[in-house]
């Protein structure tokens, strides 16, 4: 066989045989699972794979150009939804239908609901009072930190939004400055004033999450917490004394402080516990860096 008649038989062979008898035009679909039909090279066609940006589709300039829409409005509509329906029921979709819009107009401004969130959490310090100019710094910090709890408590859910977020938005960072303004100017070194920092903001976030949570079952019920709290006491003192003697004996002073009572408790000794690590900086201050070689020292 020469090399020629050996091409030919080699492609005869990979190549289908045509049922001529049959055909269909290039406009008819075939279904997945159809039955596989013999087709001619002229009813191929090319195969292309799935683009995996995003595909302009027609009116999405109509949703670009919102009139109106900018992220400030954005953001007072997620603060809207987050007020009436509580983060459980904040979402993209229903931000969008309080602006009146598409939610694709939204991703113009935010990527996501967690940078929406991110938005939202410098939003609401806003109106946030940073410490007060009066007093020494454990007046200061007091008075912020309950300024801080009455702001939180007043806004639906917002300790949710902004527990555990850093978004370094302006209101955010003007709070941070000046608290940190009062902690250095009262003799915290850096790192303490920074630790304290965060630790404040913990303290008062992580107990506005308890106050923004039912105590139990009862109270999403209908029950009021002063009615779970005397139940509870109640069942307390009903224990087996031998069995649970400290539980028996405070089963008053663990159910009957208020929230207030907590809170003014453990910010006092969040407080105790700062200015005893100030005596101890002011007793061992921290020896000043020496110059860099070649450089003289500021204080020369």
């Amino acid at each position: 066989m020469n090399i020629v008649a050996h091409k030919a038989a080699s492609t005869s062979r990979l190549r289908p045989e045509v049922n001529s008898s049959i055909t269909l035009p290039n406009s008819v679909s075939r279904p997945f699972g159809a039955a596989r039909v013999p087709l001619t090279v002229l009813d191929c066609k090319p195969v292309f794979f799935r683009r995996r940006w995003p595909v302009v589709r027609e009116g999405a300039a109509e949703d670009a150009a919102q009139p109106g829409l900018t992220r400030q409005t954005l953001v007072a509509a997620a603060l809207r939804v987050l007020e009436r329906e509580g983060i459980a029921g904040l979402s993209m979709r229903k931000v969008a239908a309080e602006l009146g819009v598409k939610a694709a107009s939204l991703y113009w401004h935010v990527r996501n609901k967690e940078q929406l969130l991110d938005l939202l959490t410098d939003e609401l310090m806003a109106d946030a009072e940073p410490p007060p100019r009066q007093g020494d710094w454990r007046e200061q910090l007091r008075e912020y930190s309950l300024r801080y709890r009455r702001h939180l408590l007043a806004k639906r859910d917002s300790a949710k939004v902004v527990a555990g977020r850093l978004a370094l938005g302006p209101n955010l960072l003007r709070l941070m400055e000046e608290q940190l303004d009062r902690l250095r100017e009262a003799g915290f070194s850096d790192a303490d004033a920074a630790l304290a920092n965060y630790l404040l903001g913990a303290f008062v976030q992580g107990f506005v999450l308890q106050e923004q949570s039912p105590i139990s079952a009862s109270e999403t019920e209908g029950a009021s917490r002063s009615e779970v709290a005397r139940a509870a006491a109640d069942r307390l003192r009903g224990l087996p004394e031998t069995t649970f003697p400290n539980l028996v004996a405070l089963a008053g002073d663990l159910t009957a402080p208020s929230m207030e009572d907590r809170f003014a408790f453990g910010l006092e000794r969040l407080l105790d516990g700062l200015a005893a690590l100030l005596a101890e900086n002011r007793a061992h201050p921290t020896a000043e860096p020496a110059p860099l070689e070649g450089k003289p020292s500021t204080h020369e």
